[in-house]
């Protein structure tokens, strides 16, 4: 799995990024076809407080690729809410992806 891990107008920390791939694990425990995951931490420049972290994340598995942005006043909030998202549209992409269908029983005579 490649992890890239990156910040625009802040500086990626030790801790932040430790923080990142603790919660990252939860959706590889779910999910163990993962190929690449790219991670974007930005403080973005507004008027108003809430909403100005933020946190973006894409997310190549076989066969699909997913995108979740979250956006809190404190950027752990954003990275919690982030892999929440993350987190129920791997559960329903693997339940997509397993084959549901039975074979069809004999029929008895």
């Amino acid at each position: 799995m490649n992890l890239t891990i990156s910040g625009h107008h802040l500086e990626v920390t030790p801790a932040l990024r430790s923080y990142v791939t603790t919660k990252l694990d939860r959706i590889t425990r779910h999910f163990d076809q993962v190929v690449d995951v790219k991670v974007l931490l930005s403080i973005e420049n507004q008027k108003e407080k809430e909403r100005r972290q933020r946190a973006e994340c894409n997310i190549h598995v076989k066969g699909n690729d997913m995108f979740a942005e979250s956006a809190h006043e404190d950027l752990y909030a954003a990275v919690d809410e982030l892999m929440d998202k993350l987190d129920r549209q791997v559960v329903r992409h693997k339940d997509k992806v397993q084959n549901h269908q039975h074979q069809p029983s004999k029929r008895l005579m």
